[in-house]
């Protein structure tokens, strides 16, 4: 059984990864387009579904069988856990922050720069490559 926890694991996580690098750049392009027009509606459309429809299913998936893997390993005491798990924290707070900037753009009140979203869409990739070094080298 173990095994097909993990393979379940993987695969949101791999889910949630496309979809917190995709809607920030969804976010860039939104940014080049005007409040109210068409394609800004349609990016409001392509924004909501990916973030309800694919990234939410996926991060909640990854918390319960990720912590399901964490029991059957019993990983709670292992050091390189306890760091895996403060990134993947992170990683939600990232999430919630896409999330927010979401509601900003389907409301037209987005404040933010396309530059701004260039960086934050950086963010997830640099969090999980620390996960991933975590997870295989377990430095500690």
């Amino acid at each position: 059984m173990y095994e097909w926890v993990k393979v379940i694991h993987i695969l949101a996580v791999i889910s949630w990864m496309a979809g917190l690098l995709y809607l920030p750049r969804l976010f860039v392009y939104h940014c080049q387009v005007e409040a109210g027009s068409e394609a800004s509606e349609k990016f409001k459309v392509m924004e909501r579904k990916l973030l309800r429809g694919i990234m939410n299913p996926a991060m909640i998936v990854s918390w319960i069988f990720g912590l399901w893997t964490a029991h059957e390993i019993d990983a709670w005491s292992d050091g390189w856990f306890h760091g895996k798990l403060a990134l993947v924290i992170l990683m939600t707070a990232a999430h919630m922050m896409y999330a927010r900037q979401r509601k900003s753009f389907e409301q037209d009140n987005n404040s933010h720069s396309e530059r701004y979203y260039r960086f934050i869409n950086e963010v997830p990739a640099v969090l999980m490559v620390g996960i991933v070094i975590l997870v295989v080298v377990k430095p500690f």
